[in-house]
């Protein structure tokens, strides 16, 4: 049924969305932890227990830490074999992100004004909805990127997996706003002085350039044992967590092979995209840069 204007509706349905999606994540997580019936391969790690205990972390690192940037999530590869019961969990999982996002994706394009101390008098500040509701559930350090992040399902058994790593970037023409809201989830000191960067500035100047350079995208390219239900015998899927698959006994495992570190050498340089851009960030928590004033 879809909710009203009512704020403590849309607050209490906040609460329950994420309740479930973290008892989602508790019962995945437990049953990795004890299942003996799988097959894991985590980068970076040489024993089962510790793959999987990388695995669950990844899984359920939902929340930002003090130090973790905003717009940022972990990142783990590795591929996991497991019984179609664990499989079921994921799904589980990934059924409770997508009813979490449908409840506050629509909230972040919504303002709410809210009361703000300050030297120069009361004042107020406008901020998405979805973080004035987290806030009053004693909840701001949840990190919604990570939150909707899909746990990825392979649709067929896997004979290898391959991973690559591409460096891109881009500029995204955002408002004073916008970045604001960035930056509202984080209570790191860097964001902090950031938020009274972007308050100073003059009230002429509307937009700023969010720089998303060097970025990492990771993907897998699955080719499968057989056909999966679409028909496919080979896929890319975005892989920055482990990918998990329906293992069949005494099958084969998958040949896994993850990214060699991508030089530097190998990035275009940047300054093509910066000719309209000031050379210097504006802020130091998000790269951010102020428009070149025309001569």
């Amino acid at each position: 049924m879809p909710l009203t204007d009512d704020p403590d509706e849309r607050r209490v349905a906040v609460a329950y969305a994420l309740r479930d999606l973290e008892r989602s994540l508790g019962q995945l997580a437990a049953a990795l932890a004890h299942e003996r019936r799988q097959w894991v391969c985590v980068e970076g790690c040489e024993e089962a227990t510790q793959a999987i205990q990388q695995a669950c972390a990844a899984y359920g690192a939902i929340n930002l830490g003090m130090d973790d940037l905003p717009g940022k999530s972990v990142v783990c590869l590795g591929v996991i074999g497991v019984p179609t019961e664990v499989v079921a969990l994921a799904e589980s999982v990934n059924a409770a992100k997508a009813r979490l996002k449908a409840v506050c994706a629509p909230l972040q394009r919504v303002r709410m004004r809210i009361p703000i101390d300050s030297a120069a008098g009361p004042q107020t500040r406008a901020l998405p909805l979805i973080r004035v509701i987290l806030r009053r559930l004693q909840r701001s350090d949840l990190n919604l990127l990570a939150a909707y992040r899909r746990i990825p399902i392979l649709g067929a058994r896997p004979c290898s997996v391959v991973y690559t790593r591409a460096r891109t970037r881009s500029v995204y023409r955002k408002t004073v706003e916008q970045i604001m809201a960035l930056l509202e989830s984080s209570d790191a000191p860097k964001a902090m002085a950031d938020r009274a960067r972007l308050s100073a500035l003059p009230g002429a100047e509307t937009h700023l350039a969010l720089v998303r350079e060097h970025y990492e995208n990771t993907r897998a390219n699955v080719v499968y044992e057989a056909l999966d239900r679409r028909g496919r015998g080979r896929v890319q899927v975005a892989a920055e967590l482990p990918l998990l698959f329906a293992l069949r006994h005494n099958a084969t495992p998958p040949l896994v092979r993850f990214p060699t570190p991508t030089s530097h050498a190998d990035v275009e340089p940047a300054r093509r995209r910066r000719s309209m851009l000031e050379a210097v960030p504006l802020l130091a928590s998000l790269p951010v840069y102020r428009y070149c004033r025309p001569r």
